[in-house]
C-alpha cells in the first residue's frame, strides 16, 4: 500500500484535498516496525506520491500503479515477507513515473457534467483552438479499458458503455464509485468488491478474509450496511467546490484584470471556467453550474511533462487539463508535484516545438509576452480561485 488511510493523502487544505506540507508517508514507512525502504522521491517536506514503472524488466509497457510500502516485518503481520521492490534501482533507471493525488473537492459536480456538454465545449472556438494548436480529445471507455479516440478529437470513456471518463491525471476512472474502489485497492491494499482479489496472494501475508471490504447483508441500519467504498464515494460525491476569493491576494481590481488575461491570452481555451451539470437524481447536484476551470479533456502536453505511461490510448505526453478551482490551496503542482512555484508550473507547460511540441506552447509564449505587473495579476487570480 501506498498509505493506510484516504485523508493521509486527501489532507490539504482539509479532508478532500491533495497533500500537505508534511508527507506522512515517511513516518508511515516504519509503522509497527515495518522494514520497508523509503524512496529516494518520498521525502519529508516533498507531496504524498504514487509511483507507476514505465517498463516491466523485459522492456515491455508496464503502466501500473506499484505498492510504495508492504507489511513485511510488522508487530502485527508476523511471518510476512513481502518483497518491496527497489524503487531507487528503478530511479536510476529513469523508470519511475509519479504522480500525486487529485483534490477531491467538488468532485459530485464533476461526475455530473453531462457528456454533452464536455463535447460541445470541445467543439467550441474552434477556429481560436486551431489557431494555437489545441487539439484536446475526450476519453471514452470502451471495451478492455479506458480509451481515447484519436485524431477525430474526443474523449477518455468508460470501459463497454463509450461514455466520457472524467477523473485522475490521464481521465482514466468514469465515476467516483470506481475511484474509490481503485483508491482502496491500489492505495491502501483494501481489497474490496469491484477489486475483489489481493494484488498480493502470499499465503504467509493474509490476515483477513478477501475482499477485505464488502457490504454488510446483516446490517440493521443503512450506515452499517455499506461497505467503505460505497461511504467514500458518497462522502467525496458531496464535497463542497472551492470558493474563490474576491479580493486575496492582490486586490479585487487585479483578480479581475488576471481573469481578463487569463481569458485573452487562450488559458480559458483548455480551463474552461463553467460547464453545467445535468438532470442529476439528486437535487444538489442538478442543473448546476461547476466553475472547474478545465474542459476535462485530454491535451498532449509536450516532451517535458512527459510520463512514459499510457492508460487506455492517453499516452505519456497526455494529461487531463487539471481543474484549477481551488489552486490557491495547494502546496504542490503538475502530476508529479515537481514544484511548488505556480509561476514554474506555468513556464513548464511549455516544452518542444511544433507538432512535436506541447499543445500549450503558443499560449505559453502569448504569457511569456506579458508585462511583469500583468503577469502578476494572472497568478494574483490564480491564487483566487
Amino acid at each position: 500500500m501506498n498509505l493506510d488511510s484516504c485523508v493521509g493523502c486527501h489532507s490539504y487544505p482539509a479532508a478532500g484535498g491533495s497533500s500537505p506540507f508534511v508527507n506522512p508517508q515517511v513516518a508511515f514507512a516504519k509503522k509497527n516496525d515495518a522494514a520497508n525502504v523509503i524512496p529516494a522521491f518520498v521525502t519529508l517536506n516533498g507531496p504524498v506520491r504514487e509511483v507507476r514503472l514505465i517498463k516491466y524488466s523485459d522492456g515491455s509497457p508496464d503502466g501500473g500503479v506499484q505498492a510504495l510500502f508492504t507489511i513485511a516485518g510488522r508487530s502485527d503481520a508476523p511471518g510476512c515477507a513481502s518483497t518491496q521492490p527497489d524503487f531507487n534501482l528503478e530511479l536510476a533507471r529513469n523508470n519511475i513515473a509519479l504522480r500525486i493525488p487529485t483534490p477531491l473537492f467538488g468532485a459530485g459536480l464533476i461526475e455530473q457534467i453531462s457528456d454533452s456538454a464536455i463535447l460541445a465545449n470541445q467543439a467550441a472556438d474552434q477556429e481560436k483552438k486551431t489557431a494555437l494548436g489545441i487539439r484536446g480529445r475526450a476519453g471514452f471507455v470502451r471495451f478492455g479499458g479506458v480509451q481515447s479516440r484519436p485524431a477525430s478529437g474526443i474523449a477518455n470513456s468508460s470501459t463497454n458503455d463509450g461514455t466520457v471518463a472524467r477523473f485522475g491525471w490521464k481521465a482514466q476512472n468514469k465515476s467516483l464509485m470506481l475511484f474509490a474502489a481503485e483508491a482502496y485497492n491500489v492505495e491502501m491494499g483494501i481489497s474490496n468488491e469491484m477489486f475483489p482479489s489481493e494484488r498480493d496472494e502470499t499465503p504467509e501475508c493474509q490476515f483477513a478474509t478477501t475482499p477485505n471490504d464488502t457490504t454488510n447483508t446483516d446490517a440493521m441500519t443503512h450506515t452499517e450496511l455499506m461497505g467503505g467504498v460505497e461511504k467514500f464515494a458518497f462522502f467525496m460525491r458531496f464535497l463542497a467546490p472551492p470558493k474563490p476569493s474576491p479580493t486575496s491576494p492582490g486586490g479585487s481590481q487585479s483578480i479581475a484584470r488576471g481573469r481578463s488575461f487569463f481569458s485573452s491570452i487562450g488559458c480559458a481555451l483548455c480551463h474552461t471556467a463553467t460547464l453545467y451539470t445535468g438532470n442529476a437524481t439528486v437535487a444538489a447536484l442538478r442543473n448546476k453550474p461547476v466553475d472547474l476551470y478545465s474542459d476535462l479533456l485530454l491535451h498532449d502536453m509536450g516532451p517535458g511533462l512527459e510520463d512514459g505511461v499510457n492508460q487506455g490510448l492517453a499516452g505519456p505526453r497526455d494529461f487531463r487539463t487539471a481543474p484549477l478551482w481551488g489552486l490557491g490551496q495547494r502546496i504542490f503542482f503538475l502530476h508529479d508535484g515537481r514544484t511548488t512555484d505556480l509561476l514554474e508550473a506555468i513556464r513548464l507547460h511549455r516544452s518542444g516545438n511544433g507538432r512535436n511540441g506541447s499543445e500549450a506552447n503558443p499560449v505559453i509564449d502569448n504569457f511569456a509576452a506579458l508585462g511583469e505587473n500583468d503577469k502578476q495579476d494572472l497568478l494574483n487570480f490564480l491564487r483566487s480561485l
